[in-house]
């Protein structure tokens, strides 16, 4: 008896035989059966009774098997990078060689100095004009990285103005090693105080190195008085404030370290005196 909608049913079982042979319910189209249940095909080996059937996946070509290779070392894109350490201490040419070029040089600097002394104008100026790959690395730009939250100086120094200072501090000489380490010179700027040697000029030598070359830039008061008046927001501090930080800076006499006093000097004057300098203690490295 053939159904008027739906696929034929399977000729009856002969007697000793068992299905049909050369019958198959795939071989028809399917389609809803109206009046009968469906027979579902008997379930594919390794697969349990009543378990779900998983999806038929068209033929592909079988994968490539990963053979492990070495390990991958530390890169940014196919560059690989040295990994940045400290930076060791400058060693001094013979004494019949001549003088050595702090402009075709490697070097990482730390420009000190009051606010107002010229600090990061003169870093800039210094870094666009060498012959080498020069970064300019300003603790106060890094300070300000921090926005919600940020400990400002100006409202008082305490543990929290402290604590990002030194944060601050240690970013810039962990960016200042990876550089060096990758061959590009730094200058780093910073308001760092004589009588605060493990706040400041310690910390530095413990976060970039003992071949950091450090340079005081020391204009008198009424230069940094003038500049400071042209500031605005957070950068600008009282009279009071500027004449206080001044007189404090006046502890680097003596120390030891060079100073510059670029009262009477432009920016590109100070940078060529500054590389001046810098040749002086690459000869002859300061204690520090």
């Amino acid at each position: 008896m053939q159904h008027a909608v739906g696929s034929p049913l399977p000729p009856p079982p002969q007697p000793g035989h068992g299905p049909a042979v050369g019958w198959s319910p795939a071989a028809h189209h399917p389609g809803p059966h109206q009046g009968s249940t469906p027979v579902p095909p008997p379930p594919a080996p390794g697969y349990p009774v009543g378990a779900p059937h998983p999806p038929v996946a068209p033929q592909q070509a079988p994968a490539p098997q990963q053979v492990p290779g070495p390990p991958v070392p530390d890169t940014t894109g196919h560059v690989a990078l040295p990994p940045g350490g400290p930076v060791a201490m400058p060693s001094a040419p013979p004494a019949a060689a001549a003088a050595p070029d702090p402009t075709t040089t490697t070097l990482a600097v730390l420009l000190i100095g009051p606010a107002g002394a010229g600090k990061t104008s003169v870093a800039k100026y210094w870094a666009d004009h060498r012959r080498v790959p020069t970064a300019h690395i300003s603790l106060d730009d890094v300070r300000e990285w921090v926005r919600s939250g940020f400990a400002d100086p100006q409202t008082g120094w305490n543990e929290h103005s402290e604590a990002q200072y030194r944060l601050a501090r240690r970013t810039c000489g962990f960016s200042a090693r990876n550089f060096l380490a990758n061959g590009i010179s730094c200058i780093l700027d910073d308001a760092v105080f004589p009588d605060r040697p493990v706040v400041g000029l310690g910390g530095w030598k413990r976060h970039v190195g003992p071949g950091l070359l450090p340079v005081v830039l020391l204009p008198g008061l009424d230069i940094v008085l003038e500049r400071n008046a042209e500031r605005s927001g957070n950068r600008r501090l009282t009279d009071e404030e500027v004449a206080r930080i001044h007189g404090r800076m006046a502890g680097w006499y003596g120390s030891g370290l060079p100073i510059i006093d670029n009262s009477q000097l432009g920016i590109p004057e100070t940078a060529q005196l500054l590389d001046e300098v810098l040749s002086r203690s690459i000869a002859s490295p300061p204690s520090w």
